[in-house]
């Protein structure tokens, strides 16, 4: 007779088909169509919207009703036709899609709301593009590809032709991308999420806790939380006014003419995460940056998003509370203003890269030179050669100081006059966070500690 260590593993092997089983079945979608983004909640209050004439949706029926030109006419004509049951419009769409297009992400949107419209022989040849695209994208592991396959994948559950397709795909969407490689880069501080993929993330966020019951910010909650604040503070304070609307421009790496699809696609995000979670604080404070009517969307582009998740009567809290110094030590990125006003001095450390915005433009500075530092109300940044050794006068309780471009991840020594020395790491975009003594002018000084110096071991102290 075995022991009763072989027994329990002969017991525990002999259960792993079933347990193995068990978790590919927790990846099965049964719900009907539609089944993306167009929960029975959210159809309900998008009727409500055409019943009451908002001025999104008639906005949208204009658009449709003057034969304009959409950029995305699958997603576009489809949630107008499961909107309003205009069955011209959703053959349009229908039409478009069985047609030369390939973008996975409308094809999917197309095949889930138009089903009623759909004759057996265009569903098949519909689902037939879903299931290579599924397969073209399979390598590549971007928020949009992942998000393309998703919503491929939950679109075509049930389907007879590839029972296991679905379930094998978000299994390997939440197992090995999500939980095996972008929480643990998240949770190290080794990249954040792409900015431009936010809208991505949070579509996939709400298809898979729709469909799957599963909540996948619970595995990274600090960059959730934050992630709000964040894009807050990291637009340009000045707005920009093009034909149909004014936008609000996000900040970009490399600053120039304003990309206006980018800026849509950043209020969808931002749209998109108040419907996501509409009672934190975080989401409240974001609402309130939202609604005001000259930001509204009007343009072929944006309409569609800015009708599917706008929602007017959310109440929000203004965003002149929220705190105008953003220091990501997680990630390594520092956001400041000087105010919340359109003509505000704005500073940005990202990436790498320093930029400031003011007097209406952005410009990038060199973090190799010598500079004076920068004082903003309530941040005094400090760069380049001057960083080394400079001299400062905090007036303020609130006022920060924040040292930059030094080495990511390292240990410094800090002297404060007055002050013992002390050590000190930098975050992973190589920003030391100084607390200083207030109302006093004081002389700082700065220099990286010996290898193999820890926190608390200054090497100077042990000479």
């Amino acid at each position: 007779m075995p022991s009763p260590q072989v027994f329990a593993l002969l017991c525990l092997l002999a259960a792993a088909p079933a347990w193995t089983q068990a978790r590919e079945d927790s990846f099965s979608v049964y719900a009907d169509h539609p089944r993306i983004l167009l929960g029975s909640r959210r159809l309900r209050l998008l009727t409500r919207e055409r019943q009451r004439q908002s001025l999104r949706w008639e906005q949208f029926e204009s658009l449709i009703a003057g034969k304009a030109v959409m950029p995305e006419p699958g997603f576009a004509y489809a949630l107008f036709y499961r909107v309003s049951g205009n069955q011209e419009v959703g053959r349009q769409a229908v039409a478009w899609a069985l047609g030369s297009a390939s973008d996975l992400r409308q094809l999917a949107i197309v095949y889930d709301w138009c089903q009623p419209l759909l004759d057996a022989a265009q569903a098949r040849a519909l689902a037939g593009k879903l299931a290579r695209g599924i397969e073209q994208l399979s390598a590549q592991s971007a928020v949009s590809a992942v998000r393309d396959r998703t919503f491929a994948a939950v679109a075509l559950a049930g389907e007879n032709e590839n029972p296991q397709l679905s379930s094998r795909v978000l299994a390997q969407v939440v197992r090995e991308w999500w939980e095996g490689r972008t929480v643990p880069a998240l949770k190290q501080g080794r990249r954040p999420l792409p900015r431009d993929e936010t809208y991505a993330l949070f579509e996939l966020l709400h298809v898979i806790r729709d469909n799957l019951n599963l909540e996948l910010r619970e595995a990274a909650p600090r960059f959730f939380k934050d992630l709000p604040i964040f894009l807050l503070l990291s637009y340009y304070p000045a707005s920009y006014p093009a034909a149909e609307n004014e936008y609000r421009i996000p900040a970009s790496g490399t600053p120039g003419e304003p990309d206006l699809r980018r800026a849509a696609l950043s209020r969808a995000a931002e749209l998109s995460i108040v419907a996501y979670d509409v009672n934190s604080p975080e989401s409240q404070v974001l609402q309130g940056w939202l609604m005001h009517d000259r930001f509204l969307m009007r343009g072929t582009f944006g309409i569609p998003y800015e009708f599917l998740w706008a929602n007017p009567y959310q109440p929000g809290l203004s965003y002149f509370h929220v705190p105008l110094v953003y220091h990501d030590e997680q990630f390594g990125r520092l956001l400041v203003r000087s105010s919340w006003d359109d003509d505000a001095t704005w500073l940005g450390y990202f990436d790498g890269r320093l930029q400031m915005f003011r007097d209406g433009r952005p410009s990038v500075l060199d973090l190799e030179t010598a500079a004076s530092p920068i004082a903003l109300p309530d941040a005094l940044v400090v760069f380049g050669k001057a960083a080394r050794r400079f001299r400062a006068t905090l007036k303020g309780d609130d006022e920060e100081v924040f040292v930059i471009g030094l080495k990511p991840r390292s240990i410094y020594e800090v002297e404060v006059d007055h002050e013992e020395l002390r050590e000190e790491r930098t975050d992973p975009g190589g920003i030391l966070a100084l607390d200083l003594p207030r109302h006093i002018e004081v002389g700082v000084r700065l220099r990286e500690a010996k290898k193999g110096s820890a926190p608390g071991e200054s090497s100077s102290a042990s000479q």
